[in-house]
């Protein structure tokens, strides 16, 4: 793991979506849902996007930019493979990981140039995609500064959210604008973001999803998620389903411990090493918390600081205990 670079409080961290149908959602989705399509239609009773402000980008919209977006030199920057030979090559051959069936490979290479592109102020979609995580985090109708203050209380190390992006680049934003937008899992994210501000429990939200694009991005490299991409037919929702299922297993690690700072390093380390042996695991976890959450009263858990180990359904809590 990297190094963990300072912050406020003490050292701290650094660092489309189809799958199988999804259950009815609960009434907190819902709204999410609503709340979304309104700012998106423009609804009356919202406030209107101030002048010069940038206007909310969906995860389709981004990924959409990306695709048709110049990323030749991007590509470049990704990193070769290693070359297995001799005895090492026939071993991973008979028991390794499947690779990756031609068709995905594009979208795989997709994905790991989206990582290596930094982000740039004068592309208006990389500032959408900001300011989007920012107001669907804080609930803001308005947008803020692209540099400042306020970045840090989001969870990032400092006024630049840019200087956290290396080694993800942009799709470390990419897949925390899929964590927010997405009416099944923002509720979810804003429960992490609760987390996040606990006077004890505290921990810089989007450097932490950062490491956590981190550790999917090693995954997708090293193979182990060729098998579920290979079943799916699909790379970059499976990503983004593994992102939001490691975050969830993290969540429960967290709170189940009751982690501060210092054992961050720790947690995030035992979180690569599962996502890497056990990926469909995290992401039938994620299945079953979905569910249970569709299936809770509305409201149930909204006054807790944060959903205890106990709370969460027993396949989710079962994926969320050390190792």
């Amino acid at each position: 793991m990297e190094p963990l670079p300072a912050r406020r409080h003490g050292r701290v961290l650094q660092a489309q979506a189809a799958g199988p149908p999804a259950p009815e959602p609960c009434e907190e989705q819902r709204r999410a849902q609503q709340e979304w399509e309104a700012v998106q239609s423009g609804q009356p009773g919202l406030p209107a996007e101030p002048p010069g402000a940038a206007a909310l980008i969906s995860f389709e919209e981004a990924l959409r930019y990306f695709q048709s977006a110049e990323l030749a030199e991007c590509r470049k920057a990704i990193p070769a493979r290693p070359r297995r030979r001799g005895l090492a090559s026939l071993l991973h051959m008979l028991f390794g990981p499947p690779r990756l069936r031609a068709p995905l490979q594009a979208e795989r290479d997709l994905a790991l140039a989206i990582a290596r592109c930094a982000l740039d102020d004068s592309e208006r979609v990389h500032v959408r995609i900001l300011q989007t995580i920012y107001r669907r985090l804080t609930r803001s109708p308005l947008g803020c500064p692209r540099y400042g203050a306020h970045w840090e209380e989001l969870g990032f190390q400092g006024a630049d959210p840019g200087t956290d992006l290396r080694g993800t680049g942009m799709l470390g934003l990419l897949q925390m604008l899929h964590f927010v937008t997405d009416p099944r899992t923002l509720p979810l994210a804003r429960k992490i973001f609760k987390l996040s501000q606990h006077e004890t429990q505290h921990f810089p939200f989007c450097v932490v999803s950062v490491n956590v694009t981190r550790i999917v991005v090693r995954a997708l490299r090293d193979e182990r998620l060729s098998r579920e991409c290979n079943r799916r037919r699909q790379v970059l929702a499976v990503l983004n389903d593994v992102y939001v299922g490691a975050f969830l297993r993290l969540y429960g690690a967290w709170t189940a411990r009751r982690g501060a700072l210092p054992d961050a390093g720790a947690l995030l380390s035992e979180l690569e090493t599962f996502t890497k042996k056990k990926p469909r695991q995290l992401l039938k976890a994620l299945e079953s918390y979905l569910s249970g959450s569709a299936a809770a009263p509305a409201g149930a858990r909204e006054d807790r600081d944060f959903t205890g180990i106990c709370d969460l359904p027993a396949e989710a809590a079962d994926a969320v205990r050390p190792l």
